[in-house]
């Protein structure tokens, strides 16, 4: 297998451009070609404006060179893998293969990134020695977000070739690789235009409004709250007829996608007024002159205020499950089973054709539709028998699929059914470790209502939070002083701090600043505070090695866990932050303190006790959260130490790692003393401050919480030649939240978060 370190993508289009920057973001140095001239660079300059950035650092859009396939073909003559990402025309294709094949070594590795045509069309006419070279790498837009990527081989493809694209692909591109059969479409688009296709002329056949579909399309089956409507306006009005078309054209007759029939005519009208989605004047949503969300009548085309619905039959799948959502007698939930009837024995029925098995269905689906559950997981969910006897109620054909599981599930353990009725081990490829593939054999060795601690193997502990949004509340605290204790006794070499939630933690349950405040109980919020601080101190001074494993949000609280952690593996898409200040207060459970304790030993600031202090200000004061792993690192979140994982699903195997190295010769740190500027620091800063308010960027509460955060971590009335403890610092930690707490700004702050989730900026 030969390494990939350099990467060339032909085609700078939205998706070309996407891919380029991610082979940027893992590390490749990187050419990016369009024939239109200062097209590549125009979209470089794009992708630094872009939000969600396509870079994970600004710094990487240096590792891409732009050019034109007229004048820069010959460039690729270096480049380990070329990837084409033109336009979906199998003859335009063929003819830039040719045109390459001259200027690439010999070892060199070409593929295409098409979402629907097979191998057999592209490489038709292509040379024998280039056909050993190529292969299909589907990626998902946005290429950094999206963790799937689905491959296809053809007959003659070499296999050093291939491993050495999954390799990057896996370890430095961190994508879920899913391997699909030659057929039109792959898995994701398959069975997902399939499912979006039918939403529509359902919702028409049936007199269903968007605003309906999207209720039941949603949450109640596990699909992204945009629904189905609300995602064709994502991914744009446009593409469906050019998808529908393909399918149209290279599906068998047979197909049963065929007889959803054509698209409706409405779809073409919006297409060509204009309305393709959020990236035109709307679609089924838009938002009107006072940027409130309207929702299209399918029955007339008007545009009303969007009044998000809630149904019966929404609260009875949160409450009986998906078999009483599915039979509920509304025309919502009849409308959802006709839809979704139609998608699960539709992928039942062409599963053997487009890959090897149901587990790679389910993660195309999961990866591709952010789909909570995969296909043949929902059919589990709701028993093969019942889904047999459910389609024959409503003469629907019971795929031969579902005959073969003859009632039993498609998943048992770790185990999943195969094609031919047996049930075979999944398997994951080396070192990838997911603790819900250990939770489904195992119990956890600790539990409580909000964490449980797992056994993972080789004297290694898995802490992993279960609260609502894994925030932080006295059952997690309580569960970390436990850890501490118990771990040594049961000869645990040390801990990882991972779960597998949709964030590592979103910080402390901020109900309880606000109780306490409205009734005054200034003691008891010192005791909460002074609780956190020493279950965090504690778990710092713990006789074992702990590594934080991180990935999405690591807020407030969460953020502070991180800090307090001998080491760090993150996931690339981790976003922290000390946010405090948009609620009113400032850290309380050490991040000052840990914040100050970075900057204070970092090589990369001037000497002095005024610059560590003006890094750690500007960090909490604006609430800044970085926006990958990397800027984490800029931030001083994460250390020169910590490692960042591409890959989600090696985080869990890499944190283990790091706790055995450690732990072969560990000693906790120690407590460390610093000298901070006093009085003269925080003049210095409360100058900088009314200077913000002067110039209406911070507002009259922000200078209040800004001067109380230059108080803290200027070390309150000290002098310069003073030593500061750290507990010096957690102590002024707490008096400034109390103080903060008691005025109605900040009380207001925090019931306009509990309520709507969103910041106030009084």
């Amino acid at each position: 297998m030969k390494p990939i370190n350099s990467v060339c993508v032909i085609g700078a289009g939205v998706m070309g451009a996407g891919i380029a920057a991610h082979a940027a973001n893992a590390g490749a140095s990187v050419i990016l070609l369009d024939v239109v001239q200062g097209a590549a660079q125009q979209a470089i300059a794009n992708m630094l404006k872009t939000k969600p950035a396509p870079f994970m650092h600004k710094s990487f859009a240096a590792r891409i060179t732009p050019g034109t396939t007229t004048d820069d073909l010959k460039s690729i003559k270096d480049c380990d893998w070329i990837i084409e990402a033109v336009i979906e025309n199998p003859i335009i294709k063929q003819q830039l293969y040719a045109d390459i094949s001259t200027h690439m070594k010999d070892d060199a590795i070409l593929s295409s990134n098409t979402s629907t045509l097979p191998i057999e069309i592209l490489t038709k006419g292509m040379k024998p020695h280039l056909k050993r070279r190529f292969l299909i790498t589907h990626f998902f837009n946005p290429p950094r977000y999206m963790r799937l990527l689905e491959t296809v081989v053809g007959p003659a493809t070499n296999s050093d070739a291939i491993a050495s694209v999954l390799y990057f692909v896996d370890h430095r591109m961190g994508k879920s690789i899913v391997a699909c059969n030659d057929t039109p479409g792959f898995i994701a688009n398959r069975i997902g235009t399939f499912w979006l296709h039918a939403a529509i002329t359902e919702a028409f056949s049936m007199n269903i409004g968007v605003e309906q579909a999207d209720a039941v399309l949603s949450r109640p089956i596990g699909v992204p709250k945009t629904g189905v409507f609300g995602l064709i306006d994502l991914v744009g009005l446009d593409l469906m007829p050019h998808i529908l078309d393909s399918f149209q054209g290279t599906l068998p007759p047979d197909d049963a996608f065929h007889a959803l029939g054509p698209a409706p005519d409405f779809l073409t009208k919006m297409i060509n007024d204009g309305y393709t989605g959020r990236k035109g004047k709307g679609g089924f949503y838009r938002l009107n002159e006072d940027r409130k969300k309207e929702a299209i009548d399918l029955n007339n085309a008007r545009y009303t205020l969007a009044k998000r619905p809630k149904f019966e039959a929404v609260k009875i799948a949160k409450k009986e499950g998906l078999r009483a959502f599915f039979i509920h007698p509304s025309l919502e939930a009849k409308y959802a089973w006709s839809v979704m009837s139609k998608t699960l024995a539709y992928a039942s029925l062409i599963a053997p054709d487009i890959a090897d098995d149901v587990e790679a269905i389910d993660r195309a689906m999961r990866l591709g539709y952010n789909w909570k559950w995969g296909p043949f997981e929902l059919i589990d969910k709701l028993g093969t028998a019942w889904f047999a006897d459910q389609l024959c109620l409503n003469q629907m054909p019971v795929p031969k699929l579902i005959t073969t599981a003859n009632g039993r599930a498609f998943y048992d353990g770790l185990n999943r059914l195969s094609f031919k009725g047996a049930y075979k081990a999944i398997e994951r490829p080396q070192g990838i470790m997911l603790l819900s593939d250990h939770k489904r054999n195992h119990r956890p060795i600790l539990s409580n209502l909000s964490a449980d601690v797992w056994d993972i193997g080789d004297g290694v502990a898995c802490l992993e939070f279960k609260s609502k949004m894994n925030s932080l509340n006295p059952f997690i605290l309580a569960m970390i002083n436990r850890v501490r204790k118990e771990l040594p006794r049961r000869g645990f070499k040390g801990l990882v701090i991972y779960n597998e939630g949709t964030n590592f933690s979103v910080g402390a349950n901020i109900a309880m600043v606000l109780i306490t405040a409205k009734l005054h109980l200034w003691p008891v919020m010192n005791w909460i505070l002074k609780h956190g601080q020493n279950t965090f101190a504690d778990l710092k001074s713990a006789p074992f090695p702990v590594v934080g494993a991180p990935s999405n949000m690591a807020l407030g609280g969460g953020c502070e866990v991180l800090l307090h952690c001998d080491r760090i593996a993150a996931h690339s898409e981790s976003y922290i932050g000390l946010v405090e200040t948009g609620v009113g207060i400032i850290p309380g459970w050490g991040g000052c303190k840990e914040l100050l304790r970075r900057w204070t030993l970092s090589k990369k600031r001037p000497n002095g006790p005024m610059p560590p202090v003006m890094k750690a200000f500007e960090t909490i004061a604006t609430a800044q959260v970085s926006t990958s792993a990397f800027e984490a690192k800029d931030l001083a979140f994460l250390s020169t130490d910590d490692e960042i994982v591409m890959n989600k699903e090696r985080l869990l195997a890499t944190a283990k790692r790091q706790v055995l190295n450690l732990a072969k010769d560990y000693s906790p740190p120690q407590p460390i003393e610093m000298h901070l500027p006093g009085a003269g620091g925080i003049a210095a800063l409360n100058l900088a401050i009314r200077d913000f308010a002067n110039k209406g960027v911070a507002t009259t509460h922000d200078v209040t919480i800004a001067r109380k955060l230059a108080f803290v971590l200027c070390g309150g009335t000290t002098d310069v030649i003073d030593r500061v403890s750290e507990r010096d610092i957690l102590n002024l930690e707490r008096k400034a939240i109390i103080e903060l707490a008691k005025t109605p700004e900040t009380k207001a702050r925090v019931e306009q978060m509990l309520k709507t989730g969103k910041p106030l900026r009084n």
